[in-house]
Protein backbone atom coordinates (compact mmCIF):
# COMPACT_ATOMS: atom_id res chain seq x y z
CA UNK A 1 0.00 0.00 0.00
CA UNK A 2 1.20 3.18 -1.12
CA UNK A 3 1.50 6.35 1.53
CA UNK A 4 -0.96 9.20 0.46
CA UNK A 5 -0.37 12.34 -1.12
CA UNK A 6 -2.08 15.22 -0.04
CA UNK A 7 -3.19 17.69 -2.59
CA UNK A 8 -4.21 21.34 -0.96
CA UNK A 9 -5.94 22.51 -3.70
CA UNK A 10 -9.19 25.33 -4.23
CA UNK A 11 -9.17 25.22 -8.00
CA UNK A 12 -11.33 22.15 -9.24
CA UNK A 13 -10.08 22.81 -12.55
CA UNK A 14 -6.09 22.53 -11.05
CA UNK A 15 -7.44 19.51 -9.07
CA UNK A 16 -8.54 17.47 -12.08
CA UNK A 17 -5.54 18.58 -13.92
CA UNK A 18 -3.07 17.58 -11.55
CA UNK A 19 -4.99 14.03 -10.54
CA UNK A 20 -5.31 13.64 -14.32
CA UNK A 21 -1.52 14.08 -14.43
CA UNK A 22 -0.53 11.12 -11.98
CA UNK A 23 -3.02 8.46 -13.04
CA UNK A 24 -1.99 9.26 -16.80
CA UNK A 25 1.83 8.76 -15.26
CA UNK A 26 1.33 5.92 -13.35
CA UNK A 27 1.24 7.17 -10.14
CA UNK A 28 -0.37 4.97 -7.55
CA UNK A 29 -0.67 6.61 -4.40
CA UNK A 30 -4.01 7.83 -3.20
CA UNK A 31 -4.13 11.28 -3.30
CA UNK A 32 -6.85 13.02 -0.96
CA UNK A 33 -7.72 16.83 -1.81
CA UNK A 34 -8.51 19.42 0.64
CA UNK A 35 -10.22 22.49 -1.32
CA UNK A 36 -8.82 24.82 1.63
CA UNK A 37 -6.00 25.58 4.04
CA UNK A 38 -8.41 24.72 7.26
CA UNK A 39 -9.14 21.51 5.80
CA UNK A 40 -5.66 20.56 5.08
CA UNK A 41 -4.71 21.11 8.94
CA UNK A 42 -8.01 19.52 10.16
CA UNK A 43 -6.32 16.67 7.68
CA UNK A 44 -2.82 16.43 9.04
CA UNK A 45 -3.92 16.70 12.58
CA UNK A 46 -7.19 14.53 12.15
CA UNK A 47 -9.46 17.24 13.35
CA UNK A 48 -13.10 18.31 12.65
CA UNK A 49 -14.76 16.34 9.30
CA UNK A 50 -11.29 14.68 9.78
CA UNK A 51 -11.50 13.62 13.35
CA UNK A 52 -10.46 10.01 14.05
CA UNK A 53 -8.45 9.46 10.86
CA UNK A 54 -5.08 7.41 11.94
CA UNK A 55 -2.46 10.59 12.16
CA UNK A 56 0.24 8.00 12.65
CA UNK A 57 -0.37 7.69 8.52
CA UNK A 58 1.03 11.15 7.28
CA UNK A 59 1.26 11.66 3.10
CA UNK A 60 4.34 10.91 1.61
CA UNK A 61 4.15 14.48 0.20
CA UNK A 62 2.05 17.88 0.10
CA UNK A 63 1.35 19.70 -2.84
CA UNK A 64 -0.28 23.01 -1.76
CA UNK A 65 -1.42 26.34 -3.26
CA UNK A 66 -0.71 29.45 -1.77
CA UNK A 67 -3.66 31.23 -2.62
CA UNK A 68 -6.50 29.10 -0.98
CA UNK A 69 -9.59 30.27 1.47
CA UNK A 70 -10.46 29.75 4.90
CA UNK A 71 -6.07 29.35 5.54
CA UNK A 72 -3.75 31.09 3.21
CA UNK A 73 -1.02 27.72 2.09
CA UNK A 74 1.79 29.92 4.32
CA UNK A 75 -0.01 29.48 7.75
CA UNK A 76 -0.60 26.17 6.59
CA UNK A 77 3.05 25.41 5.39
CA UNK A 78 3.86 27.01 9.17
CA UNK A 79 1.48 25.14 11.08
CA UNK A 80 3.04 22.01 8.96
CA UNK A 81 6.77 22.98 9.85
CA UNK A 82 5.84 23.87 13.65
CA UNK A 83 4.40 20.24 14.65
CA UNK A 84 6.85 17.66 15.51
CA UNK A 85 4.70 14.51 13.69
CA UNK A 86 4.77 16.94 10.24
CA UNK A 87 7.53 18.82 10.07
CA UNK A 88 9.28 16.26 7.77
CA UNK A 89 7.13 15.67 5.28
CA UNK A 90 8.11 16.92 1.88
CA UNK A 91 6.02 20.12 1.00
CA UNK A 92 5.54 21.57 -2.44
CA UNK A 93 4.03 24.93 -3.23
CA UNK A 94 2.23 24.10 -6.52
CA UNK A 95 0.56 27.92 -6.85
CA UNK A 96 -0.15 30.56 -9.94
CA UNK A 97 1.46 33.21 -7.86
CA UNK A 98 4.05 35.16 -9.61
CA UNK A 99 4.49 37.14 -5.94
CA UNK A 100 8.65 36.66 -5.25
CA UNK A 101 7.19 37.73 -1.44
CA UNK A 102 5.03 34.24 -1.74
CA UNK A 103 8.44 32.66 -3.05
CA UNK A 104 10.61 33.60 -0.06
CA UNK A 105 8.08 32.99 2.57
CA UNK A 106 7.72 29.75 1.40
CA UNK A 107 11.12 28.87 1.74
CA UNK A 108 11.68 30.77 4.60
CA UNK A 109 9.00 28.39 6.17
CA UNK A 110 10.85 25.26 4.91
CA UNK A 111 9.17 24.95 1.36
CA UNK A 112 10.83 21.68 -0.47
CA UNK A 113 10.46 23.10 -3.48
CA UNK A 114 8.52 26.03 -5.20
CA UNK A 115 6.82 25.47 -8.78
CA UNK A 116 4.58 27.81 -10.75
CA UNK A 117 1.84 26.04 -12.42
CA UNK A 118 2.26 26.37 -16.28
CA UNK A 119 -0.95 27.46 -18.00
CA UNK A 120 -0.80 25.12 -20.63
CA UNK A 121 -2.43 21.97 -20.41
CA UNK A 122 0.53 19.42 -21.57
CA UNK A 123 3.52 22.05 -20.14
CA UNK A 124 1.30 21.53 -16.58
CA UNK A 125 1.05 17.66 -17.37
CA UNK A 126 4.81 17.23 -17.80
CA UNK A 127 5.55 19.23 -14.30
CA UNK A 128 3.21 16.86 -12.49
CA UNK A 129 4.82 14.05 -14.00
CA UNK A 130 8.39 15.22 -13.11
CA UNK A 131 6.76 16.12 -9.42
CA UNK A 132 5.59 12.98 -9.27
CA UNK A 133 8.80 10.99 -10.40
CA UNK A 134 11.17 12.89 -8.27
CA UNK A 135 9.08 13.12 -5.19
CA UNK A 136 7.75 9.22 -5.61
CA UNK A 137 10.39 7.78 -6.84
CA UNK A 138 13.82 9.65 -6.43
CA UNK A 139 13.65 11.30 -3.35
CA UNK A 140 14.38 9.31 -0.34
CA UNK A 141 12.24 10.42 2.25
CA UNK A 142 12.80 10.19 6.12
CA UNK A 143 11.25 7.34 7.58
CA UNK A 144 8.96 7.52 10.70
Amino acid sequence: MHAPILLVEDNPDDEALTLRAFNKNGIQNPIVVTRDGQEAIDYLFGRDSHAGRDTSQQPVLILLDIKLPKLNGIEVLRQIRAHEQTKLIPVVVLTTSKEEDDLLRSYTLGANSYIRKPVDFMQFMEVVKQVGIYWLMLNEPVQS
